[in-house]
C-alpha cells in the first residue's frame, strides 16, 4: 500500500511543482528581457496583491476573488456532472444586465428591490443555461458548442440596451443609469470590500455540501462519470442535466448581480466580459481537478496573480500583461493534464471493450 500512496503523491505533487517552477522561470526571463530588477518586481507583486494602505490591495484581490470563485463554482457544478457548460460568460452578462434593469425600473423599498433584482438575475442566468441544455437534448446542438455560441447574442443584446434605450446619456459612456444608492451592497467597516463576497462564500459552501452530501449531487456526479451507466440504472439523465445547468447558470447570474450592486452600481458595457471572469473560473476549476473545497483557493490564486501583476507595473515598471503570460503557461499545464486524463480514460475503455 505504501508504494501506491507514494506514487499517488508523486503524480499529484510533481505537476504542481512543475507549474510553479515554470511560472518562476518565465517570470524571471521576461523581467530580465525588460531590464527590471527581480527583487523590486517581486516586492511590487506582493504589495500589489496583499499590501497597500489598510491592506487596500488585499481588498481588491478579495473583491476579484469573489467574482472568479463565483464563476468557478458555477462551472464546477456543471463540469462534475459531465456537462461542459462554457457559456458562463453569457449567463454572467444576463444576470448582471437583468439585475441592473430591474433595480432601475422597479419601485419599492430598497431591500425588496435588491432581493427581487438578485433573484431575477439568478433566474436570467438559469434560463440562459437551460436554453443551451434544451438545444443539446432536443435539437442536437452539442452543449460545448451551444453554450459557447450563446455567449454572443446576450452580449450584443446587453450592449444595445445600455447604448440606446437604457443609456445614461449624461455620463457620456456606454452604461446604464445607476441603480438606487440604497440598494448598493455595503462595505465591510474601514474597507472597500463589499459584502457580496459573503454571497459567494455561501455559494461555495452550498456547492461543497451539494457535491458531497446530497443525493442529487451524487446522481449528477455519477452522470458525469458515466452517463450510460446512470441511464442504465434508471436515473433521469435529461432531468438531471437540465436541473444542473439551471443551478450552474443561477450562480453565474448571482455573480453578475454582485458585480452590479457591489462594485459598479450600474451595468457598464463590457464590465463582465473584459476581465475574463468566466474563463478564469474555468481555468481555476480545472487546475484543481474539480475538487470543490480547493476551488476558492484556486480562485484566490488567480486573483492575486492579476492584482500582483498590476503592482509590479506600478513599482518596477514590469508590464502587467505578464500575468496573462503566466496564466497562459498554467492553461498549457492544465490542458496537458486534462488531455492525458482523457487519453488514459479512452485507453481503459478500449481495454474493457477488448
Amino acid at each position: 500500500m505504501q508504494p501506491d500512496r507514494d506514487n499517488l503523491l508523486f503524480r499529484e505533487v510533481v505537476p504542481w511543482l512543475g507549474v510553479v517552477a515554470s511560472i518562476g522561470v518565465i517570470l524571471f526571463l521576461l523581467m530580465a528581457l525588460d531590464g527590471a530588477p527581480f527583487g523590486e518586481a517581486v516586492r511590487g507583486f506582493i504589495s500589489g496583491a496583499f499590501g497597500g494602505r489598510r491592506f487596500a490591495y488585499l481588498m481588491a484581490t478579495l473583491s476579484r476573488t469573489a467574482l472568479i470563485v463565483g464563476m468557478a463554482v458555477s462551472v464546477m457544478i456543471s463540469f462534475r456532472a459531465g456537462l461542459f457548460n462554457i457559456g458562463g460568460e453569457g449567463q454572467l452578462v444576463a444576470g448582471g444586465l437583468v439585475a441592473a434593469l430591474v433595480a432601475i425600473m422597479l419601485p419599492g423599498p430598497p431591500l425588496v428591490v435588491l432581493i427581487v433584482s438578485i433573484l431575477a438575475a439568478m433566474a436570467a442566468g438559469a434560463l440562459w443555461a437551460l436554453l443551451a441544455g434544451v438545444l443539446q437534448l432536443y435539437v442536437g446542438v452539442p452543449l460545448l458548442v451551444g453554450s459557447l455560441l450563446l455567449n454572443y447574442p446576450v452580449r450584443y443584446i446587453a450592449s444595445y440596451l445600455v447604448a440606446h434605450p437604457f443609456r445614461d446619456v449624461e455620463s457620456g459612456m456606454v452604461q446604464s443609469h445607476l441603480v438606487p444608492q440604497a440598494t448598493w451592497l455595503p462595505y465591510f467597516p474601514g474597507t472597500r470590500l463589499d459584502i457580496g463576497i459573503l454571497f459567494i462564500a455561501a455559494a461555495a459552501i452550498f456547492a461543497i455540501v451539494y457535491s458531497y452530501t446530497t443525493v442529487h449531487g451524487y446522481h449528477t456526479r455519477l452522470n458525469g462519470l458515466s452517463a450510460d451507466f446512470a441511464r442504465a440504472v434508471g436515473l433521469p439523465v435529461r432531468k438531471l442535466a437540465l436541473q444542473t445547468l439551471m443551478m450552474s447558470g443561477a450562480i453565474a447570474g448571482l455573480v453578475g448581480a454582485i458585480a452590479v450592486f457591489g462594485i459598479h452600481h450600474r451595468y457598464i458595457d463590457g464590465m463582465l466580459v473584459q476581465p475574463l471572469y468566466a474563463w478564469t473560473g474555468i481555468i481555476a476549476v480545472l487546475l484543481v481537478g474539480m475538487i470543490p473545497w480547493l476551488v476558492p483557493l484556486s480562485g484566490f490564486f488567480f486573483a492575486a496573480l492579476q492584482t500582483g501583476a498590476a503592482g509590479m507595473e506600478r513599482t518596477a515598471g514590469v508590464p502587467k500583461e505578464i500575468a496573462l503570460v503566466m496564466q497562459a503557461v498554467i492553461i498549457l499545464f492544465v490542458a496537458s493534464r486534462v488531455s492525458g486524463a482523457l487519453l488514459a480514460s479512452s485507453d481503459r475503455k478500449g481495454a474493457d471493450g477488448a
